[in-house]
């Protein structure tokens, strides 16, 4: 293994592919690295559709990357352009360790349970061998591969993200209400990629209810793809509620930054919600409250029926059929977790 000489590293790539809470969860990494090395370039290999949630990071430069072959293909040539010293996985995945390969970097850190090991010449034991602790969080997984490179990781930086100007005065038009300008309002996600962590909608509805006798507005996101949700929700509940399906992720991140509290399902707009400081509570199923948690110093309660198999991978429900884990969250206990999280 190199011996990694610090004060010799100039450019540094980050590669963090998949989802948005991944990438959110990434930015305590690439703050440490910052931090670390104020005057390197800064590298990060994001998918394209994602991307933009690093809208005005910053000091570090985004490359994204499409799923065609012919994306990967040019995204590879352009990473081995850039000559880096150091590149660091922080998933591990077959894609994105092919992409620290084609890199070139001088030195390629990884974990020993990637895959295609032989593409590293950084192979470190385990992020649970770094903190000594059997349990860890997402964001402490990929901070671990930092510290045992020799970045200095021990204070657990937590999720950032930048709100632009830009984002800001689109929501602000988009909106242009009173519960907005006021910052009066709850902003909830009703919606989520497996149906073992989705809070039936028609509990999203009460908790709108309930907000509104408390003079809190509520404004409720999702994709297009999602607008199904959307439409129930709004069905459902007694008060208006204000639907946004057509956001882009700076839009969403600068709107959460304006709420009162989130309240939501395990996603990336909680984590989102989280990196801007906005109170969160976040209503778990079937995943992993200690692994995906929010990453933040703000206040925040996760909200879950304790079930023995918990978590599991969620895309099924092998063990019930139906997910009680999610549909048993009662309204009752989410309304007095958002009155102590409002209150703090």
């Amino acid at each position: 293994m190199k011996e990694i000489r610090w004060e010799n590293v100039k450019r540094i790539l980050v590669v963090r592919l998949r989802s948005i809470g991944d990438t959110v969860l990434s930015t305590p990494s690439l703050i440490a690295l910052r931090r670390f090395l104020p005057d390197a370039e800064i590298d990060i290999l994001l998918e394209d559709w994602v991307a933009p949630v690093l809208d005005g990071f910053e000091g570090v430069n985004v490359i994204s990357v499409g799923t065609s072959n012919t994306a990967k293909l040019k995204a590879a040539n352009h990473l081995r352009s850039r000559k880096y010293d150091i590149a660091f996985n922080l998933h591990g995945g077959t894609t994105s360790s092919m992409f620290v390969r084609s890199s070139g970097a001088r030195h390629r850190v990884g974990l020993s349970h990637y895959r295609y090991k032989r593409f590293y010449n950084h192979l470190y034991t385990s992020a649970a061998d770094f903190w000594q602790q059997p349990k860890l969080h997402s964001a402490e997984q990929q901070l671990a591969l930092l510290g045992l490179a020799g970045v200095p990781v021990d204070d657990r930086l937590k999720t950032k993200l930048e709100v632009t100007d830009v984002a800001l005065d689109k929501v602000r038009t988009t909106c242009g209400s009173e519960w907005f300008n006021s910052r009066k309002f709850a902003l909830l996600h009703p919606s989520t990629a497996f149906f073992t962590k989705q809070w039936p909608v028609e509990n999203f509805a009460r908790i709108a209810e309930v907000l509104d006798s408390k003079g809190i507005a509520t404004v409720a996101i999702a994709s297009k793809a999602e607008s199904a949700v959307l439409d129930e929700l709004t069905r459902e509940s007694k008060v208006p509620i204000t639907t946004f399906d057509d956001l882009t992720l700076p839009e969403i991140t600068a709107l959460a930054s304006q709420a009162r509290v989130f309240v939501g399902n395990d996603s990336g707009m909680a984590h989102i919600a989280a990196a801007v400081g906005t109170p969160s509570v976040v209503i778990f199923g079937s995943s992993n409250r200690d692994h995906w948690h929010p990453w933040t110093d703000a206040p925040y309660e996760v909200v879950y029926e304790h079930f023995d198999c918990q978590p599991c991978p969620g895309y099924e429900c092998k063990m019930y059929g139906d997910a009680p884990c999610i549909r048993n969250v009662a309204v009752d206990n989410v309304i007095s977790t958002i009155d102590r999280v409002l209150a703090t």
